[in-house]
């Protein structure tokens, strides 16, 4: 039987930590160990970590963000196969013997499924994450530079040996955080993905109720645009310097420029959303225009919902900003 690792990644989330972790030890997959990865937690997490004894193994190192912690796990994993499970997020019981039918059957580089959006308190808000589904040769469209849809990183498993030729990544400033970015683009650049067309797990978002916006998790939504150019660049120094392919200088993804649109748009003023909308949404109309992943439909309803922001009356087009970028203004009243 194939062997599965499920790498906790965790820092100072003792609140969602046992949730992460029973979710991991319930999989019903035999062949599933569970590795925690604490990196320089300050609260209570050790002491949740050292309650499981031998049933899973831990490290603890000193902080250096989510990308030394990736690189630490794939340097000492002993499975073929992993999934990168954030300690906040859960999955569900059949999310690993999912996979595996898939990792089985064919020679994937990654295997990604779907995710359930939940709130801080562990509610379903009614949403999943990603809403379309890319092909399998993901490679090809990075090669164009079109980012394919893919969950968060608890969405994602991999074949170890595909991770382990473009890991590990640069560590230093601003890239401490985003190792799912390198995870789940870099497998495309080795070989094919395969998707899961349902949920297999949760994904938590924090401090979004409907009434604020929200990227990636992010509280600094006006970071996100610089940070992901930043990553692209670093991507594409790896996939030259590594698997000798060559990345195009910019990348196209809504998700990236929804963070601009939001950023710039939210709470503006009427002028400032008019002049943001005819003079520098170029980039921003053409990820929905020629969206490679997207159908008719779904274009003219982001078009539409896009233009509800130049009308003059501010709480439409902050509802309307709010609507596109946070899962849980969609929220409907599941499993209250």
């Amino acid at each position: 039987m194939n062997h599965v690792t499920v790498a906790i990644c965790n820092y100072n989330y003792e609140r969602y930590l046992v949730e992460a972790i029973d979710s991991a030890l319930a999989q019903d997959y035999p062949g599933t160990e569970v590795l925690v990865i604490d990196d320089g937690s300050t609260d209570g997490s050790r002491a949740v970590i050292e309650q499981y004894g031998t049933r899973i193994s831990s490290i603890f190192k000193p902080n250096g963000g989510q990308v030394s912690a990736y690189n630490h796990a794939i340097g000492v994993l002993e499975t073929d196969y992993v999934i990168f499970l954030d300690s906040d997020d859960i999955l569900y019981p059949s999310a690993v013997s999912e996979v595996m039918r898939l990792f089985v059957d064919g020679n994937w580089a990654k295997v990604q499924f779907r995710l359930d959006v939940m709130d801080s308190d562990s509610v379903l808000t009614g949403t999943h994450v990603p809403h379309s589904e890319p092909p399998h040769d993901c490679g090809k469209l990075l090669l164009g530079g079109w980012l394919y849809p893919s969950p968060p990183a608890s969405g994602n498993a991999y074949r170890v040996s595909a991770l382990r030729r473009f890991f590990p990544i640069p560590e230093e400033g601003i890239n401490r955080y985003g190792a799912d970015f390198y995870a789940i683009y870099g497998a495309a650049l080795t070989g094919p993905i395969a998707t899961v067309p349902k949920s297999l797990g949760g994904y938590r978002v924090h401090n979004a109720h409907g009434e604020t916006v929200s990227f990636a998790n992010s509280e600094q939504i006006n970071k996100a645009p610089k940070i992901f150019n930043l990553r692209w660049a670093i991507l594409r120094d790896i996939a030259r310097n590594r698997l000798q392919i060559e990345l195009p200088p910019v990348f196209y993804d809504f998700s990236h420029e929804r963070a601009t649109f939001c950023s710039s748009v939210y709470r503006a003023t009427l002028p400032t959303r008019w002049r943001w909308m005819t003079r520098n949404s170029h980039t921003y109309l053409h990820t929905i225009i020629a969206n490679p992943f997207w159908g008719v439909k779904k274009k003219l309803g982001t078009l539409v919902l896009s233009s509800l922001c130049l009308v003059p009356y501010s709480p439409l087009s902050d509802f309307v900003v709010r609507y596109i970028s946070n899962p849980l203004a969609r929220r409907r009243a599941v499993g209250r």
